[in-house]
Order: structure tokens, then C-alpha cells, then sequence
């Protein structure tokens, strides 16, 4: 196994690591506070390629490998996780059409995904269908020519201010088997939106509940056959999953970066708190989890790429692994600055808040561990 990047993969990761040091760390704090999306530093990234970065080229996609995305996400997320976590969503939605689309919804709406000038959300969850996403109740009622869709979604990053809403919804019987994806612009009558939530993290980034009253969405707009929404959610959610960890590597990474440097030079007792060995053990255990972290999510999503049978629920391990591995070096970050690190004044209280949800969304840390049992248990996992 050869775990050096390519020159290729070296110059994209400092690419992205330049752009989170001089386009989105220097304005977190102040998107963070001011609740701010934005929208000019997003369009920046899309142009260096990160608007559609596994979607094909043809429409205006960069064509990378899910290890290319990444070593991309780890760094945006360092300069700005909240900011970097909407760009996976944006993303995940974005290679759902690529994949799953015909031929008229690529061309149609991939190439403004891919620059930014428009933005997409990801539609699966509602308030009575989280973890058990199956069980999803918004209906598409066949209308002829046309859906008419009554439901809600809830907790969708980007809602109110995305122009595309990749959603899924319930065309046929219970179960997973009844579900479709369509694609529901802003602005089609009877497509609303809640107020903003109020959150702990990831405030860069607008969430709102999506609403469907008698809302009227073109047949054309459906992403793959009927039926098929389920495996196409849950394909997009292996990506996603790999996709938010790197999140979560990236806060780490900052958090750890900024500590060695705050116990360099924080003196307590007449000595620098980095010559405590209390200290060196916990700044040496932060590094050794982090560098895990990082290969359990590079080692699924060349998994991913390369279509390995066990993809889904390495990705789930690594997902698990990494989101539970950075907040806890966040958390870790945070008590070595001491009273220092409950204040704004210091990054790593954000990184912690933004890098918290990570272990909720795109299936929750629990959702992960069912998904690497039933493998487990079902004997499909061959060690």
C-alpha cells in the first residue's frame, strides 16, 4: 500500500490549503458571528475547480477521484469547516445529478452547479424521518405531465438560499422501495421555506425547513427511474460521508496546529506548558488520532473509487472514526488554551461547534455502527 500523494494530488492539496489561508480563514470569525454565506468566496473555490469536483467535465465538472475530494475538504475545512461543509453538500447533490440524471438535467442545471452561479441542497431529511430515512412521508402524486408534492424536509443546509433541491420523496408503496429523486427549483408555486435556524455551528451556511404545499414539479425533473431514490440517497451519501470526516480532519488539524503553537509560548510555574509532559502526551495523542483519522477516510474513498463491494461500510467506519476523532481533538484543543479557549478571541471554540454536527448528519455515529454490524454480522465483511 503506498500512502504518498501524487504531484497531481500534491499541487490540488496546496491549492486548496492557499485558498483556505488567504480566502476563508481570515473571514470565518466574521461569517460565523454575522451569520454570513458567502457567496463571492464560494464562487472563488468554484473556479479552482471545487464547485463540481467529481462531477465530469463535460459540464464544466473537474473530474477528480473521491481521495482527490478529500484531501480538498481536509483544507478548506482547516480555513473554514462550516463554509468547506456546505461545499461537500453542494457537491453531493451536484454528482447526484451528474450520475443519476438524463442526459437534459446534466446539461441543464450542471453547469451552473459546477461554477456556483447556482447552489444546490441535498432533500432527505424531515421531521418524522431522520435516522430512519425509509420511512420519509413527503408524497409525489402522479399529475400527468407533472408531481404534486406535499411534505417537509427538514435541518437542509442551504435552504432558502440554494436554487436546486435534490429531494427525495415518495412516489409509491412504504418503505425504501416507494421513494424517488427529483429535482425542485426555487421559485416553482408551492415550494416555501421555514425561518433560518438558530444553531450551535456551521453558521456560514443558511438551514431551513423546505416545504411542499400542492408544489408542482415537472416528470422531467426526475433523477433516474421511479423507485430508485433510495439506492441514488444513499450512493450520494457514501461520498458525503467520506466527505465530512475530511471536515473533521481539517478542524482538527487547525485546532492542533494552533495549540502547539499557544503552549509553545503560554508560560505557567516559570515554564512553557509544552515542556509538561501532561502536555506532550495529549498533544501527542491529538497527532497520532488525527494521522488514523486520515488514513481510514483516504483508505475509503479510494474504496469508493475504485467500487470495492465493502465501500459502504468502510465509508461508514471511516465517517465514524474521524467525526468522533476530530471533535475530540477539537475538545482537546480547547482545554489545553484553558479559560483562553472558551473565548471567541480564539478559533478552536468554533472549529469544536462547527465540527460537532458532523457527528450527527450524513447518518448519525449510531446509524454507522448498525451499518458496520449488519456487514458484520450478514458475513459480507471479509477481513
Amino acid at each position: 500500500m503506498l500512502f504518498e500523494l501524487s504531484d497531481d494530488q500534491r499541487a490540488i492539496q496546496e491549492t486548496a490549503r492557499r485558498f483556505a489561508a488567504d480566502r476563508m480563514f481570515p473571514n470565518a470569525a466574521r461569517w460565523d458571528e454575522d451569520k454570513h454565506f458567502p457567496v463571492e468566496e464560494l464562487r472563488e473555490a468554484a473556479a479552482l475547480g471545487f464547485g463540481g469536483i467529481y462531477v465530469r467535465d463535460d459540464v464544466g465538472g473537474s473530474g477528480l477521484s473521491r481521495l482527490d475530494a478529500a484531501i480538498i475538504f481536509e483544507e478548506l475545512a482547516a480555513g473554514c469547516t462550516s463554509t468547506a461543509a456546505y461545499i461537500s453538500i453542494h457537491n453531493m447533490a451536484a454528482w447526484m445529478i451528474d450520475r443519476f440524471g438524463s442526459e437534459t438535467l446534466r446539461q441543464r442545471y450542471l453547469p451552473g452547479l459546477c461554477s456556483m452561479d447556482t447552489f444546490a441542497s441535498y432533500c432527505l431529511t424531515e421531521p418524522n424521518a431522520g435516522s430512519d430515512a425509509a420511512a420519509l412521508q413527503t408524497k409525489a402524486v402522479d399529475a400527468g405531465d407533472h408531481y404534486v408534492l406535499n411534505g417537509t424536509k427538514a435541518f437542509i443546509s442551504g435552504g432558502g438560499r440554494s436554487d436546486i433541491y435534490v429531494c427525495m420523496v415518495r412516489t409509491g408503496e412504504a418503505g425504501a422501495r416507494g421513494v424517488s429523486c427529483v429535482i425542485v427549483e426555487k421559485g416553482m408555486p408551492g415550494l416555501s421555506f421555514g425561518a433560518q435556524e438558530r444553531k450551535l455551528g456551521w453558521n456560514s451556511q443558511p438551514t431551513a425547513m423546505v416545504i411542499f404545499e400542492d408544489c408542482k414539479v415537472p416528470k422531467a425533473n426526475l433523477v433516474g427511474a421511479e423507485g430508485e431514490g433510495f439506492r441514488i440517497a444513499m450512493a450520494g451519501l457514501d461520498g458525503g460521508r467520506i466527505n465530512i470526516g475530511a471536515c473533521s480532519l481539517g478542524a482538527a488539524k487547525a485546532c492542533l496546529t494552533t495549540t502547539r503553537e499557544y503552549v509553545a509560548n503560554r508560560k505557567q510555574f516559570g515554564n512553557a506548558i509544552a515542556s509538561f509532559q501532561a502536555t506532550q502526551f495529549k498533544l501527542a495523542d491529538m497527532a497520532t488520532d488525527l494521522a488514523a483519522a486520515r488514513l481510514m477516510i483516504r483508505q475509503a474513498a479510494a474504496m469508493l473509487d475504485a467500487k470495492h463491494p465493502e465501500a459502504t461500510m468502510y465509508c461508514a467506519m471511516a465517517k465514524r472514526f474521524a467525526t468522533d476523532s476530530g471533535f475530540a481533538i477539537c475538545n482537546e484543543a480547547l482545554q489545553l488554551h484553558g479559560g483562553y479557549g472558551y473565548l471567541k478571541d480564539y478559533p478552536v471554540e468554533r472549529y469544536l461547534r462547527d465540527a460537532r454536527v458532523h457527528q450527527i448528519l450524513e447518518g448519525t455515529n449510531e446509524i454507522m455502527r448498525v451499518i458496520i454490524s449488519r456487514a458484520l454480522l450478514s458475513g459480507s465483511f471479509h477481513d
